[in-house]
C-alpha cells in the first residue's frame, strides 16, 4: 500500500491568507524556517496505479498537479478511482466541485455526511448538475473491499456542532479510516480530526504500522492565547498535541512504529522548524507531515 500526503495543513492552509500569527508571518518573510502547506488530504493506493483520495480539499487541483502518480494516463483517463470522506467539513469537501470535469465522481461517505452535503451545504446537488455522482455508503465498522485494499471506517469523537442542523446526533458525522493491504495484512490509520483518544479509538490504532493523526494545535487554548478565536481545540473537535494528556504523550505510549501529524493548524508552533515544539516531536520519533510525503505500508 502506498500513501501520499497531498495536503498536511488544517483548513486555510499555511500560511492562511488572513492570518498574521508567528508561523504565517515566518512563511511570508522568511524570518524563521517554515514550509508552506496546502489543506488536509491524502491519496492511498494498493498498487501505485489505482488511487483514492481521502477528502477533497479546496487545493485539490494543485495537489494533483504535484503528484505525478495521479496524472492522466491518456486523454481524460486518470488513476483516480474515487473519494472517501471523513466528514462534511468545507475544507474536506469543497474540492469535489473541482473534480467535475471528470466522467463522474465515485463518492464514499457515511449517511450523515451525505445528508449534510445534500441538505445542508448543498454541495452535492451542485456537483450533480455538472457530472454523475455515485455514492457508496460508508458504514462504520464494516469492511469495504477496493481490490487489494480494504477500508473500515470508525467513529471519531467530536464535539463539533452540526452547523447546518441536518445531521446532529447521527452516527458517522466524523470518522477515521483503517486501510488494510490484503496481500500483507499490514494496515494504516488516517485520523485527521479527533477530540479524544478514547479506548475505542485506541483499539483501532492498536497494531497499526502507520498512523496519520490530527495535529491541529499544540496547546488546547492556542487560538485563545493568540487572540484569534474564543474556542479551544477541544471545542472545535480536536485534541491538542503537547503537554499532559496531549496526543504526543498518549500516542507514543501505544508503540505505533510510525506516527505522522497531519491537519496541522497554521498557529501550531511545530510548523516552525527551529521551535522547541518541533524538537520535542522529533525527539519522540514522530514526524510532522508535509505535502508530498510518500509512505509505504
Amino acid at each position: 500500500m502506498r500513501i501520499r500526503i497531498l495536503g498536511s495543513a488544517a483548513g486555510g492552509g499555511f500560511p492562511q491568507w488572513n492570518c498574521g500569527c508567528p508561523g504565517c508571518r515566518s512563511v511570508r518573510d522568511g524570518s524563521r524556517p517554515a514550509t508552506p502547506r496546502t489543506q488536509s488530504s491524502i491519496a492511498v493506493s494498493p498498487d501505485g496505479r489505482r488511487w483514492w483520495l481521502v477528502n477533497a480539499s479546496p487545493d485539490v487541483r494543485t495537489q494533483l498537479a504535484d503528484a505525478p502518480a495521479l496524472h492522466p494516463t491518456g486523454d481524460r483517463t486518470t488513476p483516480l478511482q474515487g473519494v472517501l470522506l471523513t466528514d462534511a467539513e468545507i475544507d474536506h469537501t469543497l474540492g469535489l466541485v473541482l473534480l467535475r470535469e471528470g466522467r463522474g465522481v465515485s463518492l464514499h461517505a457515511t449517511a450523515a455526511t451525505e445528508r449534510t452535503l445534500r441538505e445542508g451545504s448543498g454541495l452535492l446537488p451542485t456537483l450533480e448538475r455538472f457530472c454523475p455522482v455515485t455514492w457508496t455508503e460508508v458504514v462504520p465498522g464494516a469492511d469495504h473491499d477496493l481490490g487489494g485494499l480494504v477500508y473500515r471506517a470508525f467513529e471519531a469523537p467530536t464535539g463539533k456542532h452540526d452547523r447546518f442542523g441536518v445531521a446532529e446526533g447521527l452516527p458517522g458525522r466524523v470518522v477515521g479510516y483503517r486501510f488494510t493491504d490484503t496481500a500483507s495484512g499490514r494496515y494504516a490509520v488516517y485520523l485527521p480530526g479527533v477530540q479524544e483518544l478514547t479506548p475505542a479509538v485506541q483499539d483501532e490504532i492498536d497494531g497499526a504500522d502507520l498512523l496519520l493523526v490530527d495535529g491541529t494545535t499544540w496547546h488546547d487554548d492556542e487560538l485563545v492565547r493568540l487572540g484569534l478565536a474564543a474556542k479551544t481545540a477541544h471545542d472545535m473537535g480536536h485534541l491538542h498535541v503537547g503537554g499532559r494528556g496531549g496526543s504526543l504523550e498518549v500516542l507514543t505510549a501505544l508503540g505505533v512504529p510510525r506516527i505522522v501529524y497531519v491537519h496541522v493548524n497554521n498557529t501550531n508552533p511545530v510548523l516552525l522548524e527551529d521551535s522547541a515544539e518541533r524538537a520535542a516531536v522529533t525527539a519522540a520519533g514522530v514526524v510532522v507531515g508535509f505535502d508530498g510525503l510518500e509512505l509505504e505500508v
